[in-house]
């Protein structure tokens, strides 16, 4: 790490979305020296950063005008599209041989797109999605898929190490995308052992948290499991990871997988539960949350989630 921070030491970042994670990945670049200019829709969420020396940008075409290196971390695939592609986005306004880092989770068609235009422009672009949400971005553990020229990537693989522990560059353009929706479709599964472990430990009667101290560190482990599941236990809903983002994240998976002629049926129910959770009230609280379909409707009412919500067909 401290090899990258003198390697990546003024560097002019632009970095777009300041968040639950983007603000925490922004900070540690700031940390190791970068010189930061901001935007965010909501501009209260970028003024910590503001107070601690980034500069704030009016648009993320003035955020882009004058950096070496841009990097994006917003919602949906439509606000990616928006300020890459816009009239006055990031590629109409950057400078020739700009340095382009989508970190969104979003479609790795979208990504090829911008990679392209990026290319006609003169500018270098990368598609590359996180994983291991508010934790791994206030910790600079985050694992990083990398989509893009080989180019690219050298130029973008320091700056990328100060937020994250594992950078992997998985191909060309696009790749990043899908292998962030291979670990989407992992972390489905994980999440709904993980929550369904609880809720069988519970109707047998048993403690749930004695019962996750017995199986957290044996072959039932994931990173849910240990990070996560201690939350359901605590009543602890708030996000880390949105479950509005993460039926984003399924439904692009699950587009993808269709185009692929593979069925998953994991993933469908998993796109169906968490989308029936978020129509509940659900959307803006974690993932975790998938326990409140599971829930007494006590719990699920002072988690502010429609009573209305099970987990029955």
């Amino acid at each position: 790490m401290t090899q990258s921070r003198s390697n990546v030491a003024g560097t002019k970042v632009a970095f777009i979305g300041t968040g639950v994670m983007g603000a925490s990945m922004a900070g540690h670049l700031m940390h190791a020296g970068c010189k930061l200019a901001v935007y965010n829709r909501t501009p209260a969420k970028a003024q910590p950063l503001v107070e601690r020396g980034a500069r704030w940008a009016g648009t993320p075409g003035e955020a882009a005008a004058d950096a070496d290196v841009v990097i994006t971390m917003v919602g949906y695939p439509a606000d990616v599209e928006a300020v890459y592609l816009g009239k006055d986005g990031i590629i109409a306004a950057a400078s020739a041989g700009t340095l382009l880092i989508d970190m969104t989770t979003s479609s790795p068609q979208l990504a090829v797109r911008i990679a392209e235009a990026a290319d006609a422009a003169g500018l270098d672009a990368l598609d590359a999605p996180v994983s291991g949400g508010d934790i791994g971005a206030r910790n600079a553990t985050l694992t990083i898929m990398v989509g893009g020229s080989e180019t690219a990537f050298a130029r973008a693989e320091a700056l990328l190490s100060v937020m994250g522990k594992s950078v992997i560059l998985q191909g060309g353009p696009g790749a990043g995308q899908h292998t962030k929706m291979s670990n989407q479709v992992a972390v489905a599964g994980s999440m709904f052992a993980s929550i369904e472990a609880l809720a069988y430990a519970r109707a047998a009667g048993l403690d749930p948290a004695s019962v996750l101290q017995s199986i957290g560190g044996g072959a039932a482990a994931s990173w849910s499991l240990e990070n996560l599941a201690p939350r359901v236990l605590k009543g602890d809903f708030n996000p880390g990871f949105y479950v509005k983002h993460f039926v984003k994240d399924l439904r692009i998976a699950l587009e993808a997988a269709r185009a692929a002629g593979l069925e998953l049926p994991a993933l469908t129910l998993a796109e169906k539960l968490y989308a029936r959770l978020s129509e509940a009230g659900g959307s803006e609280l974690g993932t975790q949350a998938l326990w409140l379909l599971y829930a007494s409707e006590q719990e699920r009412m002072s988690a502010g989630v429609e009573a209305s919500a099970t987990a029955e067909d």
